[in-house]
């Protein structure tokens, strides 16, 4: 399971889409930058659907989950 608690471009409240991880600043699901990449979308499509997330948000959220990975193996 990924630590999102040491990557800055997220936040968790437990008032703010019942705790999920978010991106910083926004309402929008980490996960779900997750299942449109699983479901197809490109990065662009999906900072482009995702107004309040950044191109450079998205890609701390990969690089953590890939060192995330990398560490658990």
């Amino acid at each position: 399971m990924i630590d999102w608690s040491t990557c800055p471009a997220v936040e968790c409240h437990p008032d703010v889409v019942s705790g999920a991880w978010v991106f910083r600043s926004t309402r929008v699901p980490v996960a779900a930058l997750f299942e449109n990449l699983e479901a197809g979308a490109t990065l662009a499509e999906f900072v482009q659907w995702f107004p309040g997330v950044s191109l450079e948000q998205a890609k701390s959220v990969l690089e953590h989950a890939a060192r995330s990975s990398l560490a658990a193996a």
